[in-house]
């Protein structure tokens, strides 16, 4: 249903340090580095393959700022790699905005954590159990 997502941001290098470390678990990698963008996709796709999640300096030019009633959540492999997304979030200039935890209220199997990125972007790891996933 989705093609793509953009995120806004201010400083490139700084997203490109966080965004590679917290996206590695989900086995999600930097496919295009441009000056004022980066792409990322699936490991495993082709090299010159679209990417589905944008890294980017506002079309606009303006101030990127982040919204508080959105976020993106990512498909997550394993609980480990939820575990591992948080972890290296945290480590790359993120803030917790959920530790990794079963979240019932979903379904029994929902596990999931959340982040905000070093712009205040809000990001979500979920592995919705052996039943649910889908990658």
């Amino acid at each position: 249903m989705l093609s793509h997502v953009t995120l806004g941001v201010s400083n490139i290098p700084a997203a490109m340090a966080f965004y590679d470390a917290a996206l590695a678990p989900l086995g999600i990698i930097r496919r295009y580095t441009f000056d004022d963008s980066l792409g990322y996709a699936l490991a495993g796709g082709p090299e010159d393959g679209p990417a589905q999640l944008w890294v980017m300096h506002p079309f606009n030019g303006q101030p990127p700022h982040a919204g508080n009633g959105w976020h993106v959540a990512l498909v997550a492999p394993s609980r480990a790699a939820v575990d591992a997304f948080h972890a290296a979030a945290l480590a790359h200039g993120g803030i917790s905005e959920g530790a990794p935890g079963v979240r019932p209220l979903y379904h029994p199997e929902y596990y999931a954590a959340y982040v905000r990125d070093p712009e205040g972007n809000k990001l979500q790891a979920v592995n919705h159990g052996s039943q649910h996933n889908v990658i």
